[in-house]
C-alpha cells in the first residue's frame, strides 16, 4: 500500500508538470520558430534563443580561468561547448507519450521481463560533470508488455538531464509503472561519477549502486532475489 500512495504521488506531480509544460503560451511560440535548417536538431526547441546567451558564459568561463577566448584553440569553444550541453540535456524536451509511440500490447505474460546493461551518459547537477554506467530494469507484466527498445529510450529521456543517480533510478522506475501499470518494477543503477575521479576524492575505480524496487519487486522476497540475481 505504501507503494501504491508513493507511486501516485510521484505520478500526479508528473502530470501535473506536464499539463503547466503544455499550457505555456511560450511552448507554442517556440514551436513556431523552428526553422527546418535551425538549431532544431539539437533536440531542445530553446536552442536558437538559447545559444548565444549560453556561448557568452561559456566565453566568460575560459576567460575567468585565465584563458584567452580569442586564441585560435579556443575561438569556437564556446559555441561547441553550448551546442554540446544543449544535446547532454535534451531529455528536458522530451515526453513519454512520444517516447513510447502506442507501442504497448496487450499479452498474457506473467513472467519477469528483464532489460539489463542498458548503457547510459548523464551530467551531475552538483558539478555539471559526467557520471556513466550501465541500467538493468525489470518488470512483472501485468496483462501489458511494452517494446523493449522503449524501455531503453525511457533510460535515455531521463538520463539527458542534470540529475543525480538516485532520482534517475526513482523516475526510469516510476515511468515504467506509469507506462504499463505492472505487478512490479525493478531498477538497478552502477556508475561511475567523475566529481569523484577528477576531483575530490579522486577514486578512479569507486562506483555507485541504486536501486528502485516497487509492487511485488518490493514485497516479495522472492520476485526480487530472481530479478537481482538474473541481472547479475
Amino acid at each position: 500500500m505504501a507503494y501504491r500512495a508513493q507511486t501516485h504521488n510521484i505520478e500526479e506531480n508528473i502530470h501535473r508538470n506536464l499539463k503547466i509544460q503544455d499550457t505555456n503560451p511560450n511552448n507554442d511560440k517556440a514551436k513556431e520558430s523552428i526553422k527546418p535548417n535551425s538549431l532544431s536538431n539539437l533536440y531542445r526547441k530553446d536552442s536558437d534563443s538559447q545559444l548565444s546567451i549560453m556561448e557568452e558564459a561559456y566565453k566568460s568561463l575560459i576567460e575567468s580561468v585565465g584563458e584567452d577566448s580569442s586564441r585560435e584553440g579556443l575561438k569556437k569553444t564556446p559555441e561547441r561547448a553550448a551546442k554540446a550541453l544543449m544535446f547532454f540535456t535534451k531529455g528536458y524536451e522530451e515526453k513519454i507519450e512520444d517516447l513510447l509511440n502506442n507501442a504497448i500490447f496487450d499479452e498474457d505474460h506473467d513472467e519477469i521481463v528483464i532489460v539489463k546493461d542498458i548503457e547510459f551518459f548523464s551530467m551531475c547537477e552538483h558539478h555539471l560533470v559526467p557520471f556513466v554506467g550501465k541500467v538493468s530494469i525489470g518488470y512483472l507484466p501485468n496483462k501489458r508488455v511494452i517494446g523493449l527498445s522503449k524501455i531503453a529510450r525511457i533510460v535515455e529521456m531521463f538520463s539527458r538531464r542534470l540529475q543525480v543517480q538516485e532520482r534517475l533510478t526513482k523516475q526510469i522506475a516510476v515511468a515504467l509503472t506509469e507506462a504499463v501499470a505492472p505487478a512490479g518494477v525493478g531498477v538497478v543503477i552502477e556508475a561511475s561519477h567523475m566529481c569523484m575521479v577528477m576531483r575530490g576524492v579522486q577514486k578512479l575505480n569507486s562506483q555507485t549502486v541504486t536501486s528502485c524496487m516497487l509492487g511485488y519487486f518490493r514485497e516479495d522476497p522472492k520476485t526480487r532475489e530472481e530479478f537481482l540475481a538474473l541481472i547479475k
